[in-house]
């Protein structure tokens, strides 16, 4: 820059190094007050022809850009030492005229700093641009994830929530994703860092997941040969927000559909099937991609086997399943053609407790359900109908009659106004036999917590928990079938979507 008149000493070829900022000092050691990459600025009062080779191999090792000798002052001349020791070094030395001031120096490196911050951001701000243009297009997620390999000189690579590869683009995007979807598996674990970056001799790599925890919704990951700038880092989370919310917004449609597949499922179960698959196939493609067939040709066409399923993430289950699931209250309810029944029973316990009716025909899905949520009541982790203890004694009583001995014993609990259910506690009391511990752990509670609601339903049944007659009449009403959830959840029998 002509006005500041700086003449270059020493290193003339190495001027192209990085100037961070301008530190002006007149101490004989002033690298505990430096970060790196500053270009110093003395007068050099306080340094004689000896201090040369230590000061310069001070400012070195603290990786100073650069060092400005000021003249007319405490020298008239740079010392011919500081001259000798920064071209030894390689540290570049520049001599300050007397009439150019130091503040001058360090305003025209804070203007240049600006100028190159506003232009980092000028290109974040355009790449952002092209980013958004490509989210708007028809291939969606693909066309944001191949934009942003080109914005990086890279590759990029978008990952489903269990791993899967769902787009990749750029130059290796085929090896980095196989290398990053080995590192994702440190993301999905329990107290998992925010990303992860990793980097080698000639690439460096990051790993993002999209979402928050504990529902990832999946995973972006970018490579490239040089280190990611601010304005990469900028470039890489905008692309990241665009997918993270194209995923949520295939979240909210498949949550939509399984609305709709809950409504289907009232009617298969009011035995009306056309008018089931009829709504399924409006509902279109299954899964947050849209890449399932038709929740239609979920609907197995024979004899199916329901699963009355207690989940613990009822969306990772319903994703698991190969089979029509649908949510119903705070279960999930599978169809299961019944040579496939056993594969998606194991599935299905793999993600809490199952229990599986008996074979039913098109007009015997309610039975079925029934018989599910019985089995569910034993299940650890599955229990089958066939297999409860006592079935066939119940099989002999008149439905009608059984579920109004059922509805009339058991209603002051169903009508008990606290928080906790004891028709529930009631039930797995007397599955467990009475044992506390066993009960109460089932429960998720405390046996203190048990105890106190046995209390309260003895009080409230005015019967003996400890008779055996009392047990066995009980046990039977919590076994009838409770058809009244078969018309509608909501109780009022019409269709609600």
């Amino acid at each position: 820059m002509p006005l500041l008149r700086l003449r270059v000493r020493a290193a003339a070829d190495v001027l192209d190094r990085p100037v961070r900022w301008v530190a002006v000092s007149e101490l004989e050691d002033p690298t505990p007050f430096l970060e790196g990459d500053e270009l110093v600025l003395t007068t050099g009062m306080r340094l004689g022809p000896g201090d040369a080779a230590p000061y310069v191999a001070r400012l070195v090792a603290r990786g100073v850009a650069g060092l400005g000798f000021g003249v007319g002052l405490g020298h008239e001349d740079v010392p011919p030492a500081f001259v000798e020791a920064a071209e030894r070094a390689s540290l570049p030395l520049v001599e300050v005229p007397r009439e150019t001031p130091f503040i001058a120096i360090g305003k025209a490196v804070s203007e240049l700093l600006a100028a190159e911050r506003y232009e980092e951001l000028s290109d974040a701000f355009t790449a952002q641009g092209r980013l958004t243009r490509a989210a708007l297009r028809e291939a969606g997620t693909a066309a944001v994830v191949e934009r942003l390999a080109l914005e990086i000189h890279g590759w990029a690579a978008l990952f489903d929530d269990v791993g899967m590869v769902l787009a990749a683009a750029g130059r290796g995007a085929d090896q980095g994703a196989a290398m990053a979807g080995r590192e994702i598996g440190r993301l999905r674990a329990p107290g998992a860092p925010a990303s992860l970056a990793v980097s080698g001799p000639s690439w460096h790599v990051v790993v993002q997941p999209l979402g928050d925890q504990p529902r990832v919704r999946g995973f972006l990951a970018v490579g490239a040969e040089r280190p990611f700038s601010p304005v990469g880092h900028t470039v890489v989370n905008t692309a990241g927000s665009l997918l993270t919310l194209a995923l949520e917004q295939g979240r909210a449609r498949l949550t939509v559909q399984r609305r709709v597949r809950t409504a289907a499922l009232r009617l298969l179960l009011a035995g009306d099937a056309a008018s089931a698959a009829e709504i399924l196939e409006a509902a279109g493609p299954h899964g947050a991609t849209g890449s399932r067939a038709s929740v239609a040709d979920e609907l197995p066409a024979g004899p199916v086997v329901v699963l009355a399923c207690e989940p613990r993430d009822a969306e990772a289950l319903q994703d698991a399943l190969p089979a029509f699931a649908a949510p119903w209250g705070p279960l999930v309810v599978a169809l299961a053609a019944e040579d496939d029944a056993e594969r998606v029973i194991g599935l299905a316990a793999g993600h809490g407790r199952v229990g599986v009716g008996g074979p039913a025909g098109p007009g015997e899905l309610a039975a079925g359900l029934d018989q599910a949520r019985r089995a569910l009541a034993s299940a650890a982790p599955v229990m089958r109908f066939a297999d409860l203890a006592g079935q066939g004694l119940l099989s002999l009583v008149d439905p009608g009659l059984l579920e109004g001995f059922a509805s009339s014993l058991l209603a002051p609990l169903r009508e008990y106004g606290s928080r906790a259910d004891l028709v529930e506690s009631l039930r797995a009391y007397l599955a467990c036999n009475g044992h506390w511990d066993a009960a109460a752990q089932r429960l998720g509670v405390h046996r203190h917590t048990l105890r106190y609601r046995m209390r309260r339903v003895g009080d409230l049944l005015g019967r003996d928990l400890d008779d055996p007659a009392s047990r066995a009449e009980l046990w039977i009403a919590l076994s009838a079938p409770e058809r009244a959830t078969v018309k509608g959840q909501s109780g009022t029998g019409r269709l609600s979507l």
